[in-house]
């Protein structure tokens, strides 16, 4: 079912019908999404949960203003960052640094079945600041065209691009420090 079919289906009264395709549609690709910026399997399932009640929530006033997809990816990547910030919130109090604990979840992924290369591009790329990291993420691994990933974070291609290419840099200057 396409997005438009779907909203058509929400605003013909049809609720929990249209949720019940979002959910369909959407789990998998949210999930791997989610995954990336948490990198661990029980919080990405919780913080999937709490998305799809966010998009259930706010549904009623979904304008149709961007596309449905764009519009659900916002939603996901907001919440990821606001998860990850908190984390780091928290570390922070208990005077600790988060990132020697993502790197161990990375170390420790059972879904990750790559070497050790895989293993530090996915360390690099957490290392990244946030938006960076959010703008390689989307575009790497989700495989998203610059135009979605502007109309997701409302930012300019142009700065986009930017922030891609500096991220690369970092990245391929990480792991080569790295893998020495």
């Amino acid at each position: 079912m396409t997005d438009k079919e779907i909203v058509d289906l929400y605003r013909s009264g049809q609720r929990e019908k249209a949720f019940k395709e979002i959910v369909d549609s959407y789990s998998e690709r949210l999930y791997w999404h989610v995954r990336r910026f948490l990198w661990s399997h029980e919080d990405t399932d919780d913080l999937l949960q709490e998305i799809f009640v966010k998009v259930w929530s706010s549904l009623p006033s979904f304008r149709g203003d961007s596309q449905l997809y764009t519009w659900i990816y916002r939603i996901a990547t907001n919440e990821s960052l606001n998860f990850v910030q908190k984390q780091k919130i928290r570390s922070a109090l208990r005077f600790e640094s988060i990132t020697p604990k993502i790197e161990e979840k990375i170390d420790e992924d059972t879904l990750m079945n790559g070497d050790q290369l895989q293993r530090e591009l996915a360390k690099a790329v957490q290392r990244l600041p946030a938006k960076q990291r959010t703008v390689f993420i989307m575009r790497w691994f989700d495989d998203m065209s610059y135009e979605e990933i502007s109309e997701i974070l409302e930012t300019s291609v142009g700065a986009l691009k930017a922030s891609y290419h500096f991220a690369s840099e970092k990245i391929k200057a990480d792991i080569e420090k790295n893998l020495k």
